[in-house]
């Protein structure tokens, strides 16, 4: 049996540092955690890139809209095409289940757009888009609509678009067949919490919404409510992403699941730390195992390697990616090896290869 490979794509801003490659591609060295430099890929601010759930392809954000790639054998990509989402930059995108329709999150102008995705896994047109509109807790201060994270229900019924700037998370259910687009609920944040990211448990029964402002995850049971056929999200624990001694001025960023789903990660600006959590597989809930130092500013991504061993943080602002050894059993993580430069980078997904 061969062991499993993996590459891990990294995307970056490219304005400022005068780069072309907004994607870099690395080959990952398992045993001492640590990525090898394999490959950069040319595209304009890389924002953010996600892999379908067939695994075949990869999408990424650009300033055009949103570009396609194949994910050859070997872990390099190979262009597809590109396709507008009619508005300003997206800043996160994901696929429904069945990798039929891509979701796009738009900041900047509040808009959702939704694309169909072809047989060969290129973008088509535009089945949807809606403009969230309001305005947040306190008019003064700008808070205006932001949507930052969308994601499909495990179920691949519904889609939840976390909105930073009006403390909520709109759910919609989708049409299969039009890609068009139906508000069924919302699930209201504190104000002033701004949800940023959201992730499902494994099974699907959990939702993992992270908050930037008050540094905190919310954990909610998801169910249908069977006599009315509508979603229901009830909140079992809300658990912080600092440590209690912190003084303040921190934004929480990261979200991320291991590839078991035993582990929740988590990181904060300005407190320059990562969070992990272990996950209950039956009740859903978080309890935290470590919340310490990454060595660089920003970490806007952070994700431990599939073997669960080793952590690396992406820290946009300084520029880096430091890499940490594992300790769960002694809830540490230590600092292995030397930083590597990559430029305002955004986020990080391991991919396994296919080695048959």
């Amino acid at each position: 049996m061969n062991e499993a490979k993996y590459v891990a794509y990294v995307s970056t801003y490219t304005s400022g540092n005068k780069s072309k490659y907004g994607i870099r591609i690395y080959d990952v060295d398992m045993k001492n955690g640590r990525l090898i430099e394999k490959d950069q890929v040319q595209i304009t601010n890389s924002s953010y890139v996600t892999i379908s759930h067939n695994q075949k392809y990869l999408y990424s954000i650009t300033d055009f809209g949103v570009e396609s790639y194949r994910i050859l054998k070997d872990g390099s990509l190979e262009a597809l095409n590109h396709a507008s989402i009619n508005g300003m930059r997206g800043c996160y995108l994901s696929t429904d289940y069945n990798d039929k329709f891509l979701f796009v999150a738009g900041y900047h102008d509040a808009k959702l757009t939704v694309l169909r995705v072809n047989e060969d896994g290129s973008i088509g047109e535009i089945t949807e888009e809606i403009f969230h509109k309001g305005l947040g807790s306190i008019a003064e201060r700008n808070f205006r609509p932001h949507i930052n994270c969308v994601k499909m229900t495990r179920d691949n019924r519904f889609l939840c678009a976390a909105d930073l700037g009006m403390d909520h998370i709109v759910v919609y259910g989708l049409n299969h067949d039009s890609g068009k687009l139906r508000q069924v609920d919302i699930i209201r944040s504190e104000q002033e919490s701004a949800p940023r990211h959201l992730k499902f448990s494994k099974n699907g029964e959990f939702l993992y919404v992270v908050h930037e402002l008050k540094n905190y995850i919310d954990v909610y049971h998801y169910y249908i409510d069977e006599r009315h056929n509508s979603p229901e999200f009830e909140k079992i624990q809300n658990i912080s992403t600092l440590n209690d001694y912190h003084a303040g001025g921190s934004a929480a960023s990261a979200l991320n699941i291991s590839d078991d789903f035993k582990y929740l990660c988590s990181s904060n600006a300005g407190d320059n730390s990562v969070v992990l959590y272990s996950i209950d597989s039956v009740t859903g809930l978080l309890d935290k195992i470590l919340c310490l130092p990454i060595s660089g500013d920003y970490p806007k991504d952070a994700v431990l390697f599939p073997d669960n061993k080793h952590l690396v943080s992406l820290n946009h602002e300084s520029n880096t990616m430091t890499f940490f050894t594992v300790d769960v059993d002694k809830r540490i993580i230590v600092m292995n090896g030397k930083e590597m430069k990559v430029d305002q980078p955004n986020c990080i997904i391991f991919h396994k290869l296919d080695t048959e």
